[in-house]
């Protein structure tokens, strides 16, 4: 695992290991789970009562899940309505369950940048992914995944895509590939989905898709993906990821190199009005 231009976040020795649960998580779903048992509820029952699936449940005693607030409500009323629930959540912090170690601190650049753009040839990018898709690429890999690990995953690339909503000052910009569109990884169904779930993921004005066409005789990132993205004080960062690895690129003439590759592959690919038009194409045809 190699850093260029070293620690740039200030985070050091995180690289070699898989990230836990936080002990705040752990902690308030075995409180979870301690006043659904005394309650005589099952997974099952107590996730009819607070309208979440048995797996979400399963997730957030584990420690593998934030709850959101509709969970904590629904359960403190569900569990006697003790206050409990609420006074603990209040003390939560967010584990990485689901992310590789190598992508960390990417992720932990991501939620402060003001700008990111992505190239993709391999697949939809994971900020734009649908949850059936990622649950197809779950099923996909190999050596196959426990179904903790592929709830892990799931929920950890839906909690990401929270950027999209939650950060509508950002600018989000990503070319893909027409043909990771018309591969039709895990089916038809999965597909139609996919598709309509883009469609709607790029409406916000700070959200600009553009697809690679299959057709064009130009291309400037031939070399593979690219990630990039902008620091509130202005410094850029880059990130390379390979089969089992990750790289954060720091150094300035390499990151340059990066942007200027990025910078005409836009040029190169369709408008984000054609591009919409290409993916309701897609989809009709379907």
């Amino acid at each position: 695992m190699t850093i260029v231009g070293g620690d740039v976040d200030g985070v050091t020795g995180e690289w070699e290991r898989e990230p836990d649960p936080s002990d705040s998580l752990r902690t308030f779903g075995a409180v979870v789970q301690a006043l659904r048992e005394h309650a005589g509820l099952s997974r099952v029952e107590f996730g009819t009562r607070v309208r979440y699936s048995k797996h979400t449940v399963e997730s957030v005693e584990l420690g593998r899940r934030m709850p959101d607030e509709d969970f904590v409500e629904r359960a403190e009323e569900a569990l006697g309505n003790t206050g409990a629930l609420r006074k603990a959540a209040r003390h939560l912090t967010r584990g990485e369950p689901g992310l590789a170690a190598w992508f960390r601190r990417w992720a932990r650049l991501e939620r402060v940048a003001v700008s990111l753009c992505t190239y993709e040839c391999r697949l939809v990018p994971g900020l734009l992914q649908s949850e059936g898709y990622m649950r197809a690429l779950c099923e996909n890999d190999i050596p196959p995944m426990s179904d903790g690990e592929v709830e892990d995953t799931v929920t950890a690339r839906l909690e990401r895509q929270r950027l999209l909503t939650d950060r509508p000052h950002t600018a989000f910009d990503f070319i893909v590939e027409e043909g990771v569109f018309t591969r039709g990884l895990g089916g038809v169904d999965v597909t139609r989905d996919l598709l309509d779930h883009v469609i709607e993921a790029i409406e916000p004005r700070n959200v600009v898709l553009q697809i690679m066409s299959t057709k064009s005789e130009q291309h400037a990132c031939l070399a593979g993906p690219i990630q990039l993205l902008e620091t509130p004080d202005g410094q850029w960062r880059g990130y390379s990821e390979g089969q089992e690895n990750g790289r954060l690129i720091a150094d300035r003439k390499e990151v340059s190199r990066l942007y200027m590759r990025y910078a005409r592959l836009r040029s190169q690919a369709l408008s984000p009005m054609a591009s919409v038009g290409l993916l309701e194409q897609m989809r009709g045809a379907l």
